[in-house]
């Protein structure tokens, strides 16, 4: 009787260019993402990490200087597509990386859900989205949306056409 024995993956690590373009196109390519202040704090096959500093065109309820929920969507939607970009890009290590970045060309939004669990106020926020499931057509992400303390102040599920 033969044993099989199975070496565990290699943790996949993105060149330092990869990183540098997702960074500028979700940071300063996609405008809307610019008007936002979206800034991408963190790139790893598993998870994608940003921030966005508040400032007065955000606000949503002027008497409570609480951001407008358009501006959660907005960046947890680009927060999801990042994580699907992140993780196709992985899947394809084998490209280059000019490659997997045209990969991106072909994802689009198909559903999305925000649930506002807390108002939204503070000096920044942060955000995090992860794949749960990537396949050949469709990625489902989840995605977090936290005040500058850490609490949880609302919760995504995004899914995502990919070819």
């Amino acid at each position: 009787m033969s044993k099989t024995t199975t070496t565990p993956a290699t943790p996949v690590e993105f060149e330092p260019e990869f990183i540098a373009a997702l960074k500028n196109l979700f940071e300063e390519k996609i405008v809307f993402n610019r008007v936002l202040g979206l800034q991408i704090t963190g790139i790893t096959p598993d998870k994608v990490t940003g921030r966005i500093a508040m400032k007065p065109e955000l606000v949503g309820h002027y008497g409570q200087n609480r951001v407008h929920g358009g501006v959660v969507s907005a960046a947890l939607d680009a927060m999801g597509g990042l994580a699907c970009v992140a993780a196709i890009g992985a899947r394809h290590m084998d490209e280059t990386p000019l490659q997997r970045l045209h990969r991106f060309s072909k994802l689009g939004t198909i559903d999305l859900r925000i649930d506002y669990l807390r108002p939204c106020v503070g000096e920044h926020f942060d955000m995090s989205a992860e794949v749960l499931r990537l396949g050949s057509r469709v990625a489902n992400t989840r995605m977090e949306f936290r005040g500058a303390d850490g609490k949880l102040l609302c919760a995504g599920a995004g899914a995502y056409i990919v070819s």
